[in-house]
């Protein structure tokens, strides 16, 4: 295989400097963890992941650091990390806040949704409907992370976005325990979706708070308080 020296060149590429560097290696394991890759119990190592992202472990090690200090992640041992321990009065304090934040973006999201943002919340229902009879859960984790999100972004706020996916960060790895609440997320997923693109913004509120409040529940029966 040959390479073209001129491509490069003639394409502008700005070089990658050592930030920029840092911040993809961010994205990309916030996307790890937001799209259900990584769940408690599991751990992983820098040197796994630089392997895996082609880069050296320095960025790798700074990523952790920002995902360790926001409660994303925590140090298992000298040479590896997993998933934040979650406790009862955490997921309390992270239900509180999703219910008072999540509903504004939804919310603003169905005022300024366009025909794309609503063809692809119908897309993403299709997904963790399909993923949910097929019991496929990191599917249906992918599924519902997007389905959440394009509505949320679709508020045009990044600010809010930004608040949302701190507080996804904590919690969306433990949506690997609510396997038996699916059906009954699915339930209000439809309801979310139906909104959305009927532009009903009370009908969008009350189903994500539904939603919000069903995977509350089915983790407070599950976790031991530390």
């Amino acid at each position: 295989m040959t390479t073209n020296p001129g491509v490069a060149s003639s394409a502008r590429i700005t070089p990658l400097t050592r930030d920029t560097l840092q911040e993809q290696v961010y994205r990309q394991m916030c996307d790890l963890i937001l799209d259900g890759r990584l769940a408690p119990g599991e751990t992983i190592t820098v040197q796994g992941l630089a392997d895996a992202f082609g880069v050296s472990p320095m960025p790798v090690r700074e990523a952790l650091k920002r995902l360790t200090a926001a409660d994303a992640l925590a140090v298992v041992s000298g040479r590896s990390v997993g998933v934040a321990p979650l406790s009862r009065e955490r997921l309390t304090d992270l239900r509180n806040v999703r219910l008072e934040i999540e509903p504004i973006a939804a919310g603003w999201g169905v005022a300024r949704a366009s025909a794309a943002d609503i063809a692809a919340g119908q897309q993403h229902l299709a997904e963790v409907e399909a993923a949910e009879a097929a019991g496929d859960r990191r599917r249906y984790l992918r599924g519902n992370h997007a389905l959440h999100f394009t509505i949320y972004r679709a508020s045009g706020s990044a600010i809010l976005m930004r608040i949302i996916e701190d507080l996804w960060l904590q919690i969306s790895p433990y949506f690997h325990k609510l396997g038996e609440n699916y059906p009954e997320a699915n339930t209000h997923h439809r309801e979310m979706i139906e909104a959305f693109s009927a532009r009903d913004e009370a009908a969008v509120r009350r189903a994500l708070c539904a939603d919000i409040e069903a995977a509350y529940e089915c983790l407070m029966e599950q976790l031991v308080d530390r």
